[in-house]
């Protein structure tokens, strides 16, 4: 089968290898449709955590049940979405029934090879039914479950005042969950165009350009109260470590993003607003039946969402291309 490796950082090359096989409890899938995620990039560009080099990419996946080995709940033929997280079931955290933090979770084209190829397995229980929407939607399910994970996680509520810092596919996919929860939402970005799609295409009420006035512009906007919830959506440690300031007193904090290194804040500022602190880590089967139950229901603007794509074959060229903000890439799709 062809399979997207990547050797080393610039390195993106279509190989051949063995197809996998089908076993009891784990179809093969015949892969459709790969979204390049920001983690995708990453790995391209060298600045990944949790990554070992060469791997095979691609975890935003939908395909068809190609191959059974036994009794299943799925059927041939049968449009799927992939749950990229294999977990062990065991450890503290799928005990508590976060399996999204699994101690030893292997994430699908980040710690095992991933389906940016022709055929992919996994359990049962990381596929998802995607009957009733789009290859393309399905495809998109993943990064729309993380930000409804990180809404989840802020526990929204009507009528509170949402900020997200940084408007990629995370951000507006935090958006797309936040308004839908009933929240007001102010969307903080570097790039007008960015803000200018997530205005158009999401509908977020405020779009605020990150410059050193982003701060007074959001005091006004919030009469100086600042925000219920704030998120951080933008892999940036300075735009992380500013966005505590930006949430109101007794409010939360969501970092949605991951970065290496550390990251600092001012803890009489954190104690004084009685801060809640929260990472928001990937998604779980309850928030990828939200994401959906909204495709389905036609509340989210896949196909807007949708800018860029190219075949398998054609990937490896357009990486560079796709990582440039300058041509304006929201989501770009590898059919297979």
């Amino acid at each position: 089968m062809r399979a997207l490796l990547c050797a080393r950082p610039r390195e993106l090359t279509l190989v051949e290898r063995p197809a996998p096989l089908a076993a009891p409890g784990a179809p093969l899938v015949r892969i459709r449709r790969a979204g390049v995620c920001g983690t995708d990039l990453h790995i391209f560009e060298g600045s990944q955590p949790y990554f070992e080099y060469p791997r095979v990419i691609g975890h935003e996946l939908a395909g068809e049940i190609a191959e059974l080995a036994g009794p299943s709940r799925f059927r041939l033929g049968q449009q799927v979405s992939i749950i990229p997280y294999l977990f062990c079931g065991t450890c503290v955290a799928c005990r508590r029934g976060k399996p999204n933090c699994c101690q030893r979770i292997n994430v699908v084209g980040v710690h095992s090879d991933g389906g940016m190829a022709d055929w992919l397995t996994v359990p049962e229980d990381n596929l998802v039914d995607a009957e009733g929407v789009g290859l393309d939607e399905a495809a998109m399910a993943e990064f729309l479950a993380i930000g409804a994970h990180a809404v989840r996680r802020g526990a929204i509520e009507p009528g509170q005042r949402v900020v997200i810092s940084g408007a990629g596919p995370i951000g507006l996919a935090t958006a797309i969950f936040a308004r839908a929860s009933g929240a007001q939402v102010t969307m903080l970005d570097k790039r007008a165009d960015r803000l200018a799609f997530a205005a158009a295409t999401v509908g977020v009420e405020h779009v605020v350009e990150a410059n050193p006035g982003a701060r007074d512009e959001m005091a006004k906007l919030t009469d100086g109260d600042f925000f219920d919830c704030a998120f951080d959506c933008t892999g940036s440690p300075a735009a992380m470590a500013a966005g505590f300031s930006l949430v109101a007193h007794g409010g939360a904090y969501v970092l949605v993003s991951i970065v290496l290194g550390d990251i600092s804040f001012s803890d009489p500022e954190f104690h004084k607003r009685e801060t809640t602190l929260l990472g928001s880590r990937n998604a779980t089967r309850q928030d990828f039946d939200t994401v959906f139950a909204s495709l389905r229901g036609g509340a989210i603007p896949s196909r807007a969402l949708a800018t860029h794509r190219a075949s398998l074959d054609e990937a490896a060229r357009l990486f560079p291309h796709w990582l440039d903000p300058a041509n304006g890439v929201v989501k770009a799709l590898i059919e297979v």
